[in-house]
């Protein structure tokens, strides 16, 4: 284990949060997953950041898509069916 630093909790809300001292080199604005271990100390992990999807190098590039002319885009006013009368019974 590396070197120790004192840290107190306080009430942070309905929380109680620990500040960590700036010593440690931690970055704000991080997310971190905390669990006790068998020995009931706690244990905190950096949590790893979601992959992201890089889009764009595909936009506009979707086979056989094509803008939407202003009569696809009209629909028929209806009223809504809030008892569910109209729906269809399946078989």
């Amino acid at each position: 284990m590396g070197e120790e630093y004192p840290a107190k909790s306080f009430k942070s809300g309905n929380s109680v949060a620990i500040r960590m001292p700036a010593a440690l080199g931690i970055a704000p604005d991080r997310e971190w997953l905390v669990a006790r271990d068998g020995n009931g100390d706690l244990v905190i992990r950096l949590r790893a950041k979601p992959d992201k999807i890089d889009l764009n190098g595909i936009y506009g590039r979707g086979a056989g898509l094509k803008p939407l002319s202003s009569e696809d885009r009209r629909f028929e006013e209806r009223e809504a069916d809030w008892s569910g009368k109209k729906l269809k019974q399946r078989d």
